[in-house]
């Protein structure tokens, strides 16, 4: 079955989408701190019931999931055709945008993991030493931030997608002109 670059840029689309869906889920249902319940010389935090966590690491696996398909898109041969990654790496543009992508993808997944396993440790460690806890929760606000970084992520993997489809028309179309003998030989033709 032949993939084109379309196909491939909705799916990276539609995973980012997904992705920002679920950091935005998480953010959204996660309490701002838990209940402090006294115990023995301890205090028990008891947090409510929500699907922040696994919300938060959803939106981590279709983030990289997203990376993983922006990457192979961009080098994909399509058609059966495969241009030499330095050719897409000679173009400033592709390049700015190629690496744009990846570190917003590395930034968003460090957010996102950072404070998903912040709140799962501050859930799992729920007893406190401290008479005075508060029962604290991960920062309020990182997931979301997280989620519209994870959505430019995917933005910026179709920006690269659009510019390695460009760079990839350009060499095979200049590929096809050097075969064909390009315009040298007609006029040498006219001329003689």
């Amino acid at each position: 079955m032949a993939v084109s670059p379309k196909q491939l840029a909705v799916i990276v689309g539609a995973l980012g989408i997904v992705s920002f869906m679920f950091g935005i889920a998480a953010e959204h249902n996660k309490p701002p701190s838990g209940e402090p319940i006294q115990g023995k010389g301890v205090v028990i935090c008891k947090y409510p019931t929500d699907p922040s966590i696994p919300f938060g690491y959803l939106s981590a696996v279709f983030l990289v999931a997203c990376t993983a398909v922006g990457y192979f898109s961009l080098f994909y041969p399509y058609k059966g055709k495969s241009a030499p990654q330095s050719v897409f790496f000679s173009s400033s543009m592709f390049t700015i945008f190629f690496n744009i992508a990846m570190v917003t993808a590395g930034f968003a997944a460090a957010l996102l993991l950072y404070t998903t396993i912040s709140e799962h440790v501050l859930r799992t460690h729920n007893v406190h030493r401290d008479l005075e806890t508060a029962c604290p929760t991960a920062k309020t606000g990182l997931l979301g931030g997280a989620a519209f970084v994870s959505l430019d992520s995917a933005l910026f993997w179709l920006v690269a997608l659009m510019l390695g489809t460009n760079v990839r028309e350009d060499y095979f179309g200049e590929a096809a002109d050097e075969n064909s003998g390009g315009y040298g030989d007609a006029n040498s033709i006219m001329i003689g």
